[in-house]
């Protein structure tokens, strides 16, 4: 069975079936998930920290940011083809051990492009990881519930922002910013153990699809519609959340020391949403795919309008925690869904899609810092970035509901 006649189940099975768990194996890809996205916005919470010890720009900082998610993007798509005879066990175990290698140079070394290239490596790693772990974590989900185990995969990644982030920049702050990284690799560490005893074998059709029947899931117009749908609705969110540290200190006025427990507050919010958006996701994809840059937008030009009033502008953060990445796990869905027989590329290609938006983000997020809008520049582009995600996922809800009317028995199944 295919994961695209597995998606196509979801609403009957939602619905007829009796209350289901999902296998433990999806919590163990899920604390994956969360040292991954801890570790690609750590920088986030500790960015004044890294500028002041390197003696360099905040921006300049910022492509901590900027060149892992360019690694991700380079290598969720090229290291899934790469790893594609090997099985997913193995190159989950694989890529967290390179992991916390990249994470071990960023503890040891002071040379700034160095750690910009243990970044990059690091990444690609990464990039595998998710690719890999989406899949499989679509394979080992019941009947209808793809799209809540994709969730709570994501939510992995969501915790970081409650967990991973904060404790990370009260870590930095008792043993310095290289002390953050340094856990992380020794976390990893016994991350690869538990994938290791507790994740069993999953043989998937990937090892028998040749390398050009993946490729022709580039065809499906759909798929790209969802993946530019994960570019930009991840760049609203991460424009301005990449630099959300100065703008609380700098502008809002808050105390170095009060940063940690409001990115807490964020990343509450992110994964309650995603937990949430995992969910209804099963029953209207496209419904919450609209609904979510929708409320961002909103949520990020309250943030813009009310920078000063640091009361305000904490409630809209938690606002864009709560809703701003809510949809990704329904992305990932409709990308391994319109990918077809070729699940792990369709994966591969939402992790750099998501990644792309991270990377643009905290690129042009940095050089906005240097125009005229000063601190609010990231929101602006975050503003931006949201609006445009209502592009592509107001198409792919009217081609569902097109597909609806004409074939109310196979409503949204047409994957072309």
């Amino acid at each position: 069975m295919t994961l695209s006649s597995i998606h196509d189940q979801n609403r009957q099975a939602v619905d007829s079936q009796g209350p289901a768990r999902l296998p433990v194996p999806v919590y163990l890809l899920a604390v994956g998930t969360f040292l991954m996205l801890t570790t690609e916005f750590i920088v986030a919470g500790i960015l004044p920290d890294i500028a002041a010890d390197l003696k360099i720009s905040l921006a300049d900082a910022g492509t901590l940011i900027t060149v892992f998610a360019a690694g991700m993007v380079v290598g969720a798509p090229t290291m899934a083809m790469a790893t594609r005879r090997i099985s997913p066990r193995l190159t989950l175990i694989l890529a967290l051990l390179i992991f916390a290698a990249g994470h071990a140079i960023v503890a040891l070394c002071a040379n700034f492009t160095v750690l910009l290239a243990a970044r990059f490596v690091t990444a690609l790693a990464t990039g595998a990881f998710w690719a890999v772990a989406s899949v499989v974590a679509a394979r080992l989900a019941p009947a209808g519930m793809t799209s809540r185990s994709l969730g709570v995969v994501t939510a992995g990644g969501m915790l970081a922002t409650v967990l991973g982030v904060p404790l990370g920049a009260f870590f930095a702050q008792l043993a310095g910013w290289r002390g953050s990284f340094g856990a992380l690799g020794l976390l990893a560490l016994v991350a690869a153990i538990l994938i290791w005893r507790g994740l069993p074998e999953i043989h998937t059709s990937k090892h028998h699809v040749p390398l050009r029947a993946e490729f022709a899931a580039l065809r499906s117009k759909r798929l790209w519609l969802a993946l530019a749908a994960c570019a930009t609705t991840t760049g609203g969110v991460l424009a301005a959340y990449s630099y959300v540290s100065p703008l609380l200190t700098q502008t809002a006025g808050f105390h170095a020391g009060t940063v940690p427990w409001i990115l807490a507050v964020f990343g509450i919010g992110s994964f309650i949403g995603t937990l949430l958006g995992g969910r209804v996701g099963d029953r209207h994809p496209h419904m919450l795919t609209v609904i979510v840059p929708t409320f961002t937008v909103l949520f990020l030009t309250t943030m813009l309008l009310t920078a000063h009033s640091p009361l305000v502008l904490v409630l809209a953060l938690t606002g864009l925690g709560l809703v701003g990445l809510s949809a990704n796990p329904v992305l990932i869905s409709l990308a391994l869904r319109y990918a077809k027989n070729a699940p792990t590329l369709g994966s591969a290609l939402s992790v750099a899609a998501f990644n792309l938006g991270t990377m643009a983000a905290s690129w042009f997020g940095g050089r906005s810092l240097e125009s005229p809008l000063g601190m609010l520049g990231p929101i602006v582009l975050g503003i931006a970035s949201s609006v445009l995600t209502l592009i592509p996922v107001s198409v792919l809800a009217w081609r569902a509901r097109t597909a609806y009317l004409r074939q109310p028995n196979a409503a949204d199944t047409s994957a072309s």
